[in-house]
């Protein structure tokens, strides 16, 4: 994860994938909570713990916070159980979030984060690309439509290309890159650098 931002590019906005994902938990029933998701080793109510724990350490790594939030590298451990107020303490989490990297001082000097210190710069492009990457993982699970803002899109896949080939770059976050044509639509590539199948849905898993 040492991919360097343009110093002249405007600073990435998380609100906009923060609220798609926020969106997307409206349609998440209770049903679905024990369902598959393209993180293998995850079904569905890990992976929204996951999520929770997520915002709370890139709220931390905002405010250059360090401890076990922001100190725990990725794969450690596992998700613990979701809580029962899920449904109101995620999009308030995830909104805070938002706000945190909304601060310019969020994106100076370095910053902690899943065990790494990093240029604050990446740590918020790392955040932002959680939110989208989990965002297509939450709505795939559970048939929902994604809508990613383009621009979230090119951030996510520019941060992640340089890392395609380097598995060491790539670090436990990820798995192997998927190949998908060049001329596939944004999304699917990007997923693809993710390590997950675009084309997965819950009927893939057998």
């Amino acid at each position: 994860m040492s991919s360097q931002p343009n110093a002249h590019a405007p600073l990435p906005d998380l609100g906009p994938a923060a609220a798609e994902l926020t969106r997307l938990l409206g349609g998440v029933r209770d049903e679905h909570l024990d369902g598959p998701t393209p993180c293998h080793e995850y079904a569905l109510r890990e992976l929204l713990s996951h999520v929770l724990g997520l915002s709370v350490a890139f709220q931390d790594a905002a405010h250059k916070k360090s401890g076990p939030t922001t100190g725990t590298p990725p794969g450690t451990v596992a998700p613990p159980e979701l809580p029962a107020d899920w449904r109101t303490a995620l999009p308030g989490s995830l909104a805070a979030m938002a706000a945190a990297w909304r601060e310019p001082a969020a994106w100076e000097g370095m910053a902690q984060v899943g065990g790494l210190t990093l240029p604050a710069a990446v740590t918020g492009r790392v955040g932002l690309d959680e939110l989208v990457v989990h965002g297509w993982d939450l709505a795939r699970s559970t048939g929902q439509d994604f809508r990613a803002a383009p621009d979230d899109l090119e951030i996510s896949y520019a941060f992640l290309a340089p890392s395609k080939d380097d598995p060491a770059a790539r670090g436990t976050a990820f798995g192997p890159a998927v190949d998908v044509p060049d001329e596939a639509p944004m999304l699917d590539r990007l997923i693809g650098m993710s390590g997950r199948d675009p084309g997965w849905t819950p009927r893939t898993v057998r």
